[in-house]
Protein backbone atom coordinates (compact mmCIF):
# COMPACT_ATOMS: atom_id res chain seq x y z
CA UNK A 1 0.00 0.00 0.00
CA UNK A 2 2.82 2.39 0.97
CA UNK A 3 4.64 1.63 -2.28
CA UNK A 4 1.42 2.29 -4.24
CA UNK A 5 0.86 5.65 -2.52
CA UNK A 6 4.48 6.61 -3.14
CA UNK A 7 4.06 5.95 -6.86
CA UNK A 8 0.88 8.02 -6.93
CA UNK A 9 2.58 10.93 -5.20
CA UNK A 10 5.65 10.73 -7.41
CA UNK A 11 3.71 10.50 -10.66
CA UNK A 12 2.70 14.21 -10.86
CA UNK A 13 6.28 15.20 -10.16
CA UNK A 14 7.57 12.97 -12.91
CA UNK A 15 4.98 14.35 -15.33
CA UNK A 16 5.81 17.93 -14.35
CA UNK A 17 9.52 17.24 -14.74
CA UNK A 18 8.96 15.68 -18.15
CA UNK A 19 6.80 18.58 -19.25
CA UNK A 20 9.38 21.06 -17.97
CA UNK A 21 12.27 19.56 -19.85
CA UNK A 22 10.07 18.86 -22.88
CA UNK A 23 9.03 22.52 -23.04
CA UNK A 24 12.59 23.61 -22.46
CA UNK A 25 13.79 21.49 -25.35
CA UNK A 26 10.99 22.73 -27.63
CA UNK A 27 11.73 26.30 -26.61
CA UNK A 28 15.41 25.91 -27.49
CA UNK A 29 14.45 24.36 -30.80
CA UNK A 30 12.06 27.22 -31.50
CA UNK A 31 14.71 29.82 -30.64
CA UNK A 32 17.08 28.11 -33.03
CA UNK A 33 14.48 28.22 -35.77
CA UNK A 34 13.72 31.87 -35.11
CA UNK A 35 17.40 32.72 -35.30
CA UNK A 36 17.77 30.77 -38.53
CA UNK A 37 15.05 32.86 -40.17
CA UNK A 38 17.51 35.76 -40.19
CA UNK A 39 14.84 38.41 -40.02
CA UNK A 40 15.40 42.07 -39.33
CA UNK A 41 13.49 43.87 -36.57
CA UNK A 42 11.87 47.03 -37.90
CA UNK A 43 9.05 47.31 -35.37
CA UNK A 44 9.00 49.36 -32.19
CA UNK A 45 9.51 46.27 -30.04
CA UNK A 46 12.97 44.97 -29.25
CA UNK A 47 13.68 41.48 -30.54
CA UNK A 48 16.77 39.34 -30.23
CA UNK A 49 19.16 40.34 -32.98
CA UNK A 50 20.95 37.65 -35.01
CA UNK A 51 24.50 37.08 -33.88
CA UNK A 52 27.25 38.82 -35.83
CA UNK A 53 29.96 36.88 -37.60
CA UNK A 54 33.45 38.23 -36.85
CA UNK A 55 35.15 40.31 -39.54
CA UNK A 56 38.68 39.40 -40.55
CA UNK A 57 41.49 41.94 -40.42
CA UNK A 58 41.88 41.59 -44.18
CA UNK A 59 38.21 42.51 -44.62
CA UNK A 60 38.54 45.59 -42.39
CA UNK A 61 41.69 46.82 -44.15
CA UNK A 62 40.20 46.35 -47.62
CA UNK A 63 36.67 47.63 -47.08
CA UNK A 64 37.07 50.22 -44.31
CA UNK A 65 39.66 52.46 -45.95
CA UNK A 66 37.34 55.19 -47.22
CA UNK A 67 37.34 53.92 -50.81
CA UNK A 68 35.02 52.01 -53.09
CA UNK A 69 35.97 49.18 -55.42
CA UNK A 70 34.94 49.88 -59.02
CA UNK A 71 35.27 47.16 -61.66
CA UNK A 72 34.33 47.45 -65.33
CA UNK A 73 33.30 44.55 -67.58
CA UNK A 74 32.76 44.09 -71.28
CA UNK A 75 29.18 42.95 -71.81
CA UNK A 76 27.33 40.79 -74.29
CA UNK A 77 23.68 41.14 -73.27
CA UNK A 78 20.95 38.92 -74.65
CA UNK A 79 17.88 40.99 -75.51
CA UNK A 80 15.06 40.41 -78.01
CA UNK A 81 16.70 37.25 -79.34
CA UNK A 82 20.05 38.89 -80.16
CA UNK A 83 23.32 39.62 -78.34
CA UNK A 84 24.07 43.31 -77.72
CA UNK A 85 27.47 44.81 -76.97
CA UNK A 86 27.79 47.07 -73.98
CA UNK A 87 29.50 47.43 -70.62
CA UNK A 88 28.76 46.73 -66.99
CA UNK A 89 30.21 48.24 -63.82
CA UNK A 90 30.10 46.79 -60.30
CA UNK A 91 30.63 49.33 -57.49
CA UNK A 92 31.13 47.87 -54.00
CA UNK A 93 31.43 50.07 -50.92
CA UNK A 94 30.69 49.81 -47.20
CA UNK A 95 28.40 52.33 -45.54
CA UNK A 96 26.12 52.75 -42.48
CA UNK A 97 22.48 51.89 -43.07
CA UNK A 98 19.32 52.62 -41.08
CA UNK A 99 17.27 49.40 -40.79
CA UNK A 100 13.93 51.10 -40.00
CA UNK A 101 14.02 53.83 -42.64
CA UNK A 102 16.02 51.50 -44.92
CA UNK A 103 18.24 54.23 -46.30
CA UNK A 104 21.88 55.24 -45.94
CA UNK A 105 22.49 56.90 -42.58
CA UNK A 106 23.57 60.55 -42.64
CA UNK A 107 25.59 60.15 -39.44
CA UNK A 108 26.38 57.95 -36.45
CA UNK A 109 23.42 56.18 -34.90
CA UNK A 110 23.22 53.31 -32.42
CA UNK A 111 20.79 51.54 -34.75
CA UNK A 112 23.04 51.75 -37.81
CA UNK A 113 23.84 48.50 -39.60
CA UNK A 114 27.10 48.30 -41.53
CA UNK A 115 26.38 47.06 -45.03
CA UNK A 116 28.35 46.15 -48.11
CA UNK A 117 26.49 47.95 -50.88
CA UNK A 118 26.60 46.86 -54.50
CA UNK A 119 25.53 49.22 -57.26
CA UNK A 120 25.53 47.20 -60.48
CA UNK A 121 25.04 48.97 -63.79
CA UNK A 122 24.57 47.88 -67.39
CA UNK A 123 24.42 49.93 -70.58
CA UNK A 124 23.74 48.50 -74.03
CA UNK A 125 21.93 49.39 -77.26
CA UNK A 126 18.95 47.65 -78.81
CA UNK A 127 18.94 49.00 -82.35
CA UNK A 128 18.31 52.74 -82.31
CA UNK A 129 17.55 53.04 -78.61
CA UNK A 130 19.64 52.49 -75.44
CA UNK A 131 19.06 50.50 -72.26
CA UNK A 132 20.30 51.66 -68.86
CA UNK A 133 19.96 49.24 -65.94
CA UNK A 134 20.98 49.73 -62.31
CA UNK A 135 20.41 47.58 -59.25
CA UNK A 136 21.37 48.35 -55.65
CA UNK A 137 21.71 45.81 -52.84
CA UNK A 138 22.41 46.59 -49.19
CA UNK A 139 23.76 43.53 -47.39
CA UNK A 140 24.95 43.41 -43.73
CA UNK A 141 28.71 42.89 -43.53
CA UNK A 142 28.20 40.39 -40.71
CA UNK A 143 26.48 38.02 -43.16
CA UNK A 144 23.85 37.20 -40.53
CA UNK A 145 20.59 38.11 -42.27
CA UNK A 146 19.05 38.76 -45.65
CA UNK A 147 19.76 41.95 -47.58
CA UNK A 148 18.00 44.85 -45.90
CA UNK A 149 16.94 46.25 -49.26
CA UNK A 150 17.45 45.67 -52.95
CA UNK A 151 16.12 47.84 -55.78
CA UNK A 152 16.17 48.15 -59.56
CA UNK A 153 15.67 50.96 -62.06
CA UNK A 154 15.59 50.51 -65.83
CA UNK A 155 15.30 53.13 -68.53
CA UNK A 156 14.83 52.86 -72.29
CA UNK A 157 12.94 54.87 -74.87
CA UNK A 158 9.65 53.01 -74.33
CA UNK A 159 9.61 54.16 -70.70
CA UNK A 160 11.15 53.49 -67.30
CA UNK A 161 10.40 51.13 -64.42
CA UNK A 162 11.34 50.86 -60.76
CA UNK A 163 11.04 48.02 -58.25
CA UNK A 164 12.20 47.44 -54.68
CA UNK A 165 12.24 44.75 -52.00
CA UNK A 166 12.35 45.83 -48.36
CA UNK A 167 13.27 43.36 -45.63
CA UNK A 168 10.71 43.77 -42.83
CA UNK A 169 8.51 41.13 -41.16
CA UNK A 170 8.30 39.72 -44.66
CA UNK A 171 9.84 40.83 -47.94
CA UNK A 172 7.76 43.78 -49.10
CA UNK A 173 7.82 44.25 -52.87
CA UNK A 174 6.90 47.52 -54.58
CA UNK A 175 6.99 48.04 -58.32
CA UNK A 176 6.05 50.74 -60.82
CA UNK A 177 5.92 50.13 -64.56
CA UNK A 178 4.55 51.73 -67.71
CA UNK A 179 3.10 48.34 -68.80
CA UNK A 180 -0.64 48.03 -68.15
CA UNK A 181 -0.34 44.39 -67.06
CA UNK A 182 2.30 45.31 -64.44
CA UNK A 183 1.51 48.92 -63.53
CA UNK A 184 1.78 49.52 -59.75
CA UNK A 185 2.29 46.49 -57.54
CA UNK A 186 2.56 45.91 -53.80
CA UNK A 187 2.89 42.44 -52.33
CA UNK A 188 4.56 40.45 -49.55
CA UNK A 189 6.80 37.40 -49.90
CA UNK A 190 8.23 34.81 -47.56
CA UNK A 191 11.93 35.30 -46.87
CA UNK A 192 13.71 33.02 -49.29
CA UNK A 193 17.21 33.53 -50.64
CA UNK A 194 17.54 36.58 -52.89
CA UNK A 195 19.62 36.18 -56.02
CA UNK A 196 20.54 39.86 -55.69
CA UNK A 197 22.18 39.29 -52.30
CA UNK A 198 24.42 36.47 -53.57
CA UNK A 199 26.72 38.99 -55.26
CA UNK A 200 27.52 40.55 -51.88
CA UNK A 201 27.64 37.26 -49.96
CA UNK A 202 30.41 36.17 -52.33
CA UNK A 203 32.53 39.20 -51.43
CA UNK A 204 32.14 38.58 -47.68
CA UNK A 205 32.32 34.80 -47.25
CA UNK A 206 31.76 32.53 -50.27
CA UNK A 207 32.16 29.44 -48.08
CA UNK A 208 28.76 30.33 -46.62
CA UNK A 209 26.97 30.14 -49.98
CA UNK A 210 24.07 27.64 -49.87
CA UNK A 211 24.16 24.65 -52.22
CA UNK A 212 21.78 21.90 -53.24
CA UNK A 213 18.05 22.22 -53.85
CA UNK A 214 16.87 25.68 -52.86
CA UNK A 215 14.09 28.22 -53.19
CA UNK A 216 15.48 31.44 -54.70
CA UNK A 217 13.89 34.73 -55.69
CA UNK A 218 15.51 35.62 -59.06
CA UNK A 219 17.14 39.00 -59.62
CA UNK A 220 14.84 41.98 -60.10
CA UNK A 221 16.58 42.59 -63.43
CA UNK A 222 15.68 39.17 -64.78
CA UNK A 223 12.09 39.41 -63.50
CA UNK A 224 11.69 42.75 -65.27
CA UNK A 225 13.36 41.83 -68.57
CA UNK A 226 11.44 38.56 -68.89
CA UNK A 227 8.18 39.85 -67.32
CA UNK A 228 8.06 36.95 -64.88
CA UNK A 229 6.11 36.72 -61.63
CA UNK A 230 8.15 37.76 -58.63
CA UNK A 231 8.28 34.73 -56.33
CA UNK A 232 10.68 32.07 -55.11
CA UNK A 233 11.45 29.43 -57.75
CA UNK A 234 12.89 25.96 -57.36
CA UNK A 235 16.62 26.04 -58.05
CA UNK A 236 19.80 24.04 -57.60
CA UNK A 237 23.08 25.68 -56.61
CA UNK A 238 26.59 24.29 -56.99
CA UNK A 239 29.98 25.52 -55.81
CA UNK A 240 33.31 24.48 -57.35
CA UNK A 241 36.94 25.66 -57.44
CA UNK A 242 39.57 25.18 -60.14
CA UNK A 243 43.00 26.82 -60.55
CA UNK A 244 42.34 29.60 -58.07
CA UNK A 245 38.92 30.51 -59.46
CA UNK A 246 35.67 29.54 -57.75
CA UNK A 247 32.33 29.20 -59.51
CA UNK A 248 28.85 29.47 -58.09
CA UNK A 249 26.13 28.21 -60.42
CA UNK A 250 22.37 28.53 -59.98
CA UNK A 251 20.00 26.64 -62.26
CA UNK A 252 16.25 27.37 -62.41
CA UNK A 253 14.66 24.41 -64.24
CA UNK A 254 11.20 25.99 -64.58
CA UNK A 255 12.68 29.21 -65.94
CA UNK A 256 15.17 27.45 -68.25
CA UNK A 257 17.84 29.74 -66.84
CA UNK A 258 21.37 29.25 -65.48
CA UNK A 259 23.56 31.87 -63.82
CA UNK A 260 27.27 31.26 -63.15
CA UNK A 261 29.44 33.73 -61.23
CA UNK A 262 33.22 33.19 -61.33
CA UNK A 263 35.43 34.82 -58.69
CA UNK A 264 38.90 34.50 -57.19
CA UNK A 265 39.12 31.83 -54.50
CA UNK A 266 41.17 34.03 -52.17
CA UNK A 267 40.14 37.26 -50.46
CA UNK A 268 38.90 39.77 -51.63
CA UNK A 269 37.02 37.29 -53.86
CA UNK A 270 36.91 39.61 -56.86
CA UNK A 271 34.32 38.78 -59.49
CA UNK A 272 36.14 37.93 -62.72
CA UNK A 273 33.23 37.19 -65.02
CA UNK A 274 29.72 35.78 -65.16
CA UNK A 275 27.37 34.13 -67.63
CA UNK A 276 23.58 33.97 -67.71
CA UNK A 277 21.86 31.55 -70.08
CA UNK A 278 18.14 31.99 -70.68
CA UNK A 279 15.52 32.26 -73.40
CA UNK A 280 15.72 35.64 -75.11
CA UNK A 281 12.92 37.03 -77.22
CA UNK A 282 9.22 36.30 -76.94
CA UNK A 283 6.86 33.75 -78.41
CA UNK A 284 7.99 31.06 -80.86
CA UNK A 285 11.04 33.12 -81.87
CA UNK A 286 12.52 33.00 -78.36
CA UNK A 287 15.81 31.12 -78.22
CA UNK A 288 18.47 30.21 -75.70
CA UNK A 289 21.25 32.81 -75.59
CA UNK A 290 24.03 33.50 -73.11
CA UNK A 291 24.76 36.91 -71.61
CA UNK A 292 28.48 37.26 -70.82
CA UNK A 293 30.40 39.81 -68.77
CA UNK A 294 34.22 39.73 -68.59
CA UNK A 295 36.38 41.77 -66.24
CA UNK A 296 38.08 44.71 -67.91
CA UNK A 297 39.73 46.92 -65.26
CA UNK A 298 39.39 47.69 -61.56
CA UNK A 299 40.38 50.45 -59.17
CA UNK A 300 39.87 51.50 -55.54
CA UNK A 301 38.90 55.16 -55.20
CA UNK A 302 36.57 57.58 -53.43
CA UNK A 303 34.60 58.26 -56.62
CA UNK A 304 31.96 60.45 -54.90
CA UNK A 305 34.51 63.24 -54.60
CA UNK A 306 35.77 62.93 -58.17
CA UNK A 307 33.03 64.80 -59.99
CA UNK A 308 34.98 67.53 -61.79
CA UNK A 309 35.62 67.67 -65.52
CA UNK A 310 39.27 67.01 -64.78
CA UNK A 311 38.27 63.68 -63.19
CA UNK A 312 36.80 62.30 -66.42
CA UNK A 313 40.23 60.91 -67.25
CA UNK A 314 39.63 58.30 -64.54
CA UNK A 315 37.05 56.67 -66.80
CA UNK A 316 39.91 55.84 -69.15
CA UNK A 317 41.52 53.81 -66.36
CA UNK A 318 38.34 51.72 -66.30
CA UNK A 319 38.16 51.40 -70.06
CA UNK A 320 34.89 53.30 -70.16
CA UNK A 321 34.05 55.80 -72.92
Amino acid sequence: MKTFLTKILLFPCLVSTALFFGCKENSAEQNSKELAINTLDTSNTIKEKPSKKPLSEDFKKYWYNGKAEITSYTLEQARYGQLREGHSVLIYVTEPFLPKKQVKADGKNADNVNVLKLNATKKFLTGIYPYSVMSSTFYPVYDNQHAIKTSLSMQEWCGHVYSQINNRDQFEFTSHSYFESEADQNLSLEKDLLENEIWTKIRIDPSDLPTGNLKIIPSLEYIRLRHKELKAYNATANFSTHNGVSSYTITYPNLERTLTINFTSEFPYTIENWTEEFKSGFGPKAKMLTTKATKLKSLKTAYWGQNGNEDMILRDSLGLK
